[in-house]
């Protein structure tokens, strides 16, 4: 389908006379605009300012000019893109084959959706703290377990190559079942019919995916895509909790040089590292959704 239909504009008079009058959405305004949209604002302030809980010195740009001289904000940066990259791109391939394989006539499949979902509701904290132990160079499991196998395992959170995409790995593990999830959804809306017609004609199972269940989930697939790499760009709990941006500061990134200003007592220049935070991320998201979104239409 090229094209879609301008959805027809409802009267002024009409919309207001309606089933729904405009009362219905004022609980939902009300709480975008405390939750959201108030302190969205209020940032924008702060971050002009050098401010303390007592009082705020107005001081225009200076906190973003020095921010961006940050000696490590473009590692930051780099880490950043690096993370939400790795960890998208992991969670829609691993997304998709766990969402076709617990889609299927298999035993058990229920509870393999639920152990695939657990580590989501686990606290992130908990499982950074959780697999810093067992990623340990010399007494962690994984590499016992490697070592009884004959392999020397590396050390994960310590070696400046490894640390970050370790970290990645753990984000994986417990985002990968939210993927799934969508997946499942994704794969469940396709007619059944589809794939009862392709056996009719002789289609294999691979065949039978690469020509009905892959463009017919991409929807799901442009879904994952973007909550991820929301995730990866803003992502700080995990890392904080395994790396603190170590070692050195090969794991930084943009949220854990803010978080490192705020301690130090920077608040204004943490705050327009925020906003430069949230700059960034819609920067490569709107434009992003909005060619998916037009793929997805032209399909």
């Amino acid at each position: 389908m090229k094209s879609i239909e301008a959805t027809p504009r409802i009267p002024f008079k009409r919309w207001m006379t309606s089933s729904y009058p405009v009362w219905f959405y004022l609980p939902a305004g009300v709480i975008f605009f405390v939750f959201f949209l108030f302190p969205t604002i209020a940032s924008l302030f702060f971050s002009l300012t050098r401010w303390t809980l007592f009082d705020a010195v107005f001081i225009g740009l200076d906190n973003y000019s020095q921010f961006f001289k940050e000696p490590f904000l473009f590692q930051g940066l780099r880490n950043s893109l690096i993370y939400g990259v790795v960890t998208s791109g992991m969670k829609v391939v691993l997304g998709m084959m766990l969402g076709v394989f617990l889609t299927s006539q298999i035993v058990a499949r229920d509870y393999l959706r639920s152990v695939v979902f657990f580590p989501v509701l686990v606290s992130t904290v908990g499982v950074g703290i959780t697999f810093t132990a067992l990623m340990h160079p010399t007494q962690g499991f994984i590499n016992e377990t490697l070592e009884l196998l004959g392999v020397k395992g590396p050390a994960w959170l310590t070696d400046p190559r490894f640390a970050l995409l370790s970290v990645a790995l753990v984000d994986v593990w417990k985002g990968v079942g939210l993927a799934t999830v969508i997946y499942i959804a994704g794969i469940n809306a396709i007619p059944i019919e589809y794939y009862e017609a392709s056996e009719i004609d002789g289609a294999s199972s691979f065949q039978q995916f690469w020509n009905i269940t892959l463009p017919l989930a991409r929807p799901a697939t442009f879904t994952v895509i973007i909550l991820s790499l929301i995730g990866g760009l803003r992502s700080f709990d995990l890392i904080w909790s395994m790396t603190r941006g170590g070692p050195g500061f090969t794991t930084d990134v943009i949220a854990s040089v803010i978080y490192k200003q705020y301690q130090a007592g920077f608040y204004g220049l943490s705050t327009a590292g925020n906003v430069v935070l949230i700059v960034l991320v819609a920067a490569i998201i709107v434009p992003l959704s909005a060619f998916l979104n037009k793929r997805e239409v032209e399909l």
